[in-house]
């Protein structure tokens, strides 16, 4: 008999198989761009919730009505995601993604352009065949947000007065939202608590954002596949920066940095235990979320915790 975790990956394995051919169906050179795109995808995190959410509905295991239906909500979720990254390389100018060359970088700015707009109407085309307008609902509310998070990201550019609050909101839009979508796209395909499924997964979302800002300053390039202080480079201004200009208010100063400097910044930074400071706030977070679950579910707590894990 085939374990959860048999089934699992035998999911995961089709849910690829799918973005690969969604991008093969498109017309040179859209095909190559957003194959390049899904081939450098990371750990598949936002397929995966849709897919272990699932197995918290009507019947408690991880069987849904429609398989089907299951694995499109999850391929449409990556490409939504797939289309961002595209897109934020195009507006950040970005020549590498986890040490792979940007679209942007490799077909400039009109390709990369083209190449997000598609992923991203493959998505909704992928989801409206499972005829359900809740998931569709579901889907368009958290693009919208992060179309929203994007905007106040850059209003936020350089500036010295940026609070937490607008800060973690920012990252909600941009970042957790997406998360959230796609816990309850698999409660709405297996009949589960899809408000209970979705606070879970804006939660480790939330969490998830503010460990990337953690490691964007600490982060070694081999392992985050682009330079320490990268956000400073563009302005962006993260909880790391926040929390330490209250402990060293030389750091006020949000002006355009060359690389060299963007390193020095980084080590300021961290010599304020700002790093920290940051760290406790999202395992406060994941353990906020643990706690709201439903039921106990090993394999959701287990990717709660992967979320902190990538920080040690």
């Amino acid at each position: 008999m085939a374990t959860r975790g048999d089934e699992l990956r035998e999911r995961l394995v089709r849910v690829e198989g799918r973005l690969r051919e969604i991008a093969a169906e498109a017309d040179a050179p859209l095909d190559r761009l957003a194959g390049e795109t899904i081939a450098a995808g990371g750990k598949r995190l936002r397929p995966l919730l849709v897919l272990l959410a699932a197995g918290h509905g009507d019947d408690g295991g991880c069987a849904v009505a429609d398989d089907a239906g299951l694995l499109r909500a999850a391929v449409a979720v990556e490409l939504i995601h797939s289309a961002t990254l595209v897109h934020d390389d195009v507006l950040d100018a970005a020549p590498l993604r986890r040490g792979v060359p940007t679209v942007w970088s490799v077909a400039g700015r009109q390709g990369a352009t083209a190449a997000g707009d598609y992923l991203f109407a493959r998505a909704f085309g992928e989801l409206v065949a499972n005829g359900r307008i809740d998931e569709v609902q579901v889907l368009s509310a958290a693009s919208s947000a992060l179309a929203e998070g994007e905007l106040r990201q850059r209003e936020d550019a350089y500036r010295t007065d940026v609070p937490i609050d607008r800060y973690l909101w920012r990252c909600e839009l941009k970042t957790a939202r997406l998360f959230e979508a796609a816990c309850r796209l698999g409660a709405l395909e297996s009949g589960g608590p899809a408000e209970a499924l979705g606070l879970f997964g804006r939660r480790i979302g939330l969490a998830f954002q503010l460990l990337d800002d953690v490691l964007d300053v600490c982060g070694p390039v081999e392992r985050t596949g682009k330079p320490r202080g990268t956000d400073l480079l563009d302005g962006t201004v993260t909880l790391p920066f926040i929390l330490a200009r209250e402990r060293d208010r030389s750091l006020l100063d949000v002006r355009p940095v060359t690389a060299a400097e963007a390193e020095e910044i980084c080590d300021r930074i961290a010599a304020t235990g700002a790093l920290e400071a940051a760290r406790e706030r999202a395992l406060a977070m994941v353990a906020q979320a643990k706690d709201g679950l439903p039921h106990a579910d090993a394999a959701l707590e287990l990717v709660a915790d992967n979320v902190v894990a990538r920080y040690a």
